[in-house]
């Protein structure tokens, strides 16, 4: 039996997603079926509400609605935790045991797949750095992030600043994002000096 195109088309726009796969878009595309027309337009709204209002943060660049974010507005700018994606600074701040700011790369160095230094949120990482004791790096223990991680170090030690690396209570080849709070909470108490 074949679909209406229109279900088709919808199923096709959710399994465009990462980690969608064709039976959760199924689902997701036979939900919206059911939904009220006003829970429709209210779900529209939403996805237009993002993409108008979501912007990067000025100072670290995880997203906000406001030129700088609530985290950057607020905490200890002393200390910096340099983070890979926006979603690892959710994660990470769900532990509740860090204090510090945050800082978004919006990426690992990754020469496979054509990500170089430019790519990166690091030029404004190394324009923050006056007055900074600590830089915490918080990128994925896998191969990227082990790189990514190493060349910053590099880059800030010769600022006088100490750089340190979440301990190892993340395995590697697992994302923060992932990681319970418990695990990334000792991960950010057992850190070490790289």
């Amino acid at each position: 039996m074949k679909q209406p195109s229109s279900i088709v088309k919808l199923i096709n726009k959710f399994s465009s997603l990462p980690g969608v796969g064709l039976k959760t878009a199924q689902r997701f595309a036979y939900s919206v079926i059911d939904m009220t027309e006003a829970e429709v337009n209210d779900f529209c709204d939403a996805l237009l509400a993002v993409k108008q209002n979501v912007k990067f943060c000025a100072e670290c660049g995880n997203f906000t609605e406001s030129e700088v974010c609530e985290i950057c507005d607020r905490r200890d700018k002393s200390v910096i935790c340099v983070v890979a994606y926006p979603k690892d600074v959710l994660a990470l701040d769900k532990s509740g045991s860090y204090k510090g700011v945050y800082h978004v790369l919006h990426g690992t160095l990754s020469p496979l797949d054509g990500r170089g230094v430019d790519d990166l949120n690091i030029k404004s990482l190394i324009g923050r750095l006056d007055g900074v004791k600590e830089v915490i790096m918080a990128t994925n223990p896998d191969v990227e992030g082990e790189a990514t991680a190493a060349y910053l170090a590099r880059l800030i030690k010769p600022f006088g600043i100490k750089v340190t690396r979440l301990a190892q209570g993340i395995s590697i080849g697992s994302d923060i994002e992932y990681a319970d709070e418990i695990t990334l909470e000792r991960a950010l108490d057992g850190r070490i000096e790289i």
